[in-house]
Order: structure tokens, then C-alpha cells, then sequence
């Protein structure tokens, strides 16, 4: 195992950001064709849920999102719950930003007007928001 020295007193393996959702395939497309991101991995029959898990090439962070028999509807709780993924690269923004559009996912306005200058805002299946910005981040 990995371990990441983030702190002096924090060693990490992995770090996941975990949410449901009922259109598992819709989110597992948007996220994989349409932003670009990897499918890392998933698993099926689990205990009654699927589960895949997303992210950049670095596995050690990663999204993943599940969905369970029963249904597992999220609805996005306000409209500046976002992830922001920064990226320098003001073409390759644009070639996201179409590839969504191609699929039916178009640019929203930002509840929050910082996001505006630099950034796109692109909501998910499940109305969940991410920010393409045109910045290195901090």
C-alpha cells in the first residue's frame, strides 16, 4: 500500500468522494466521454448496490458514485455545490464544453458570479454541478 504524506500527522491511502445516484450509466458517461475523466474500476451485486469509481490517473483520489436496487436519487442540494476541475488549457475547456453539449449538456449560469469570469458551468445528470476553469488552481 501507498501511503501520502499530507501533513505531519496525516498519512493517506486513497481519498474518495462517494455520492448515489439512480442513472448510474447517464453519470458513468458524462464523467467518462463527456469530461474525460478514467472509469478506474466498479462492482456489481454488492450488498444491492453498483458502484463505479472515477477519477484521474492518480487513483489515490478519485470519485465514486453508487446506486442501489431500491433506488438512490440525489438530488443536488443548491446549485453552488460544484466541482471544479482547473485546467490551464483554454482549448481543451471548449473541447469538453462541446462534448457535453454533443450529449444534451449545456452550460449553466453560476449561482455564485466568481465562476463567470474564467470558468463553465456544466450540470450533471443528477443536476450536480462541475466547473471547468481556466486557471492552474491554487
Amino acid at each position: 500500500m501507498y501511503l501520502k504524506q499530507w501533513t505531519e500527522t496525516l498519512l493517506i491511502a486513497q481519498f474518495r468522494i462517494a455520492r448515489p445516484t439512480d442513472q448510474i450509466e447517464q453519470i458513468e458517461r458524462f464523467y467518462c466521454e463527456g469530461v474525460g475523466l478514467k472509469k478506474l474500476g466498479g462492482f456489481k451485486g454488492h450488498r444491492g448496490y453498483t458502484g463505479i469509481m472515477i477519477g484521474l490517473p492518480d487513483a489515490s483520489y478519485h470519485l465514486e458514485f453508487t446506486e442501489h436496487i431500491n433506488g438512490s436519487p440525489c438530488p443536488a442540494p443548491t446549485e453552488d455545490n460544484l466541482l471544479v476541475f482547473y485546467m490551464p488549457d483554454a482549448e481543451q475547456i471548449q473541447a469538453v464544453k462541446s462534448r457535453l453539449a454533443s450529449m444534451g449538456y449545456h452550460e449553466v449560469p453560476p449561482e455564485n458570479p466568481y465562476w463567470e469570469d474564467r470558468g463553465v458551468t456544466i450540470a450533471d445528470p443528477d443536476g450536480w454541478r462541475i466547473v471547468l476553469m481556466n486557471t492552474e488552481g491554487i
